[in-house]
Order: C-alpha cells, then sequence, then structure tokens
C-alpha cells in the first residue's frame, strides 16, 4: 500500500512543485489549502506524513500541528514545517509546536526528498 502524503499548503506553484516531487516516488497525495481543510482531511485520511506551511488560511499550520498531536491517532505522525518567513528561532518553535522537521522556502528539492527519507524510509519489498 502506497504511503499517504498530506500536503497542506494554499500557494498553488508550491502545490505543484511539491506534487511533481513526491507523486513519481509513489507517494499518494492527499492535499489541502488552509488549516481548517487539513484538519478535516488528516482525520478522515490518517496520512502517514504531513508536510505544512506554516502561513495558511483560517488556522495557521503551527495551530493545525498544535490540535493534530493532541489526538493520540497523530502523536507519531512526521509533520514538516515549510514556511517562508525564517526568522531567528523559528526553527524551536516550530519543533516545540510538534513538528519533526522544518524547511525554509523557496523549498530546496534535495533537502526535502532527504527530510522525506529519513521520516518515511523505503518500504521493503517484500509485499508481491
Amino acid at each position: 500500500m502506497k504511503e499517504k502524503v498530506l500536503i497542506v499548503e494554499d500557494n498553488s506553484q508550491n502545490m505543484r512543485l511539491l506534487e511533481m516531487l513526491l507523486k513519481p516516488r509513489g507517494y499518494s497525495l492527499l492535499k489541502a489549502v488552509d488549516g481548517e481543510e487539513a484538519l478535516d482531511i488528516a482525520t478522515r485520511e490518517q496520512p502517514d506524513l504531513i508536510v505544512m506551511d506554516i502561513q495558511l488560511p483560517k488556522l495557521s499550520g503551527l495551530e493545525v500541528t498544535k490540535r493534530l498531536r493532541q489526538m493520540p491517532a497523530f502523536a507519531h505522525t512526521p509533520i514538516i514545517a515549510l514556511t517562508a518567513y525564517a526568522m531567528k528561532g523559528d526553527r524551536e518553535k516550530f519543533i516545540r509546536a510538534g513538528c519533526n522537521a522544518y524547511l525554509s522556502k523557496p523549498i530546496n528539492t534535495r533537502e526535502l526528498l532527504r527530510v522525506l527519507g529519513e521520516m518515511l524510509p523505503p518500504r521493503q519489498a517484500n509485499n508481491h
């Protein structure tokens, strides 16, 4: 079964970039464009990993992350924070909120794929 990755991103260009990076790697992609939709899709679909923009309409990515972490089903789900506003101390703030990793925009594709590989190791080929 394919790993489900929820992409939470309100910028259509960034969403397309993330789709182009992740789809060829065999992930099943779920998409949300705001914080409320992210919570709804996450609780319904139980993704294996979440790529979370921090600056979102309705609910911020940090607020969504905090709410998800309060649910037992999401206690260990990897969450990668993405933000265009890289300020000193942000990494610590995002980690405290429950994010496992933090990447700044513009998205460094190599770094994103490295972090993704660490968070979702490839499955063994014994499912034939």
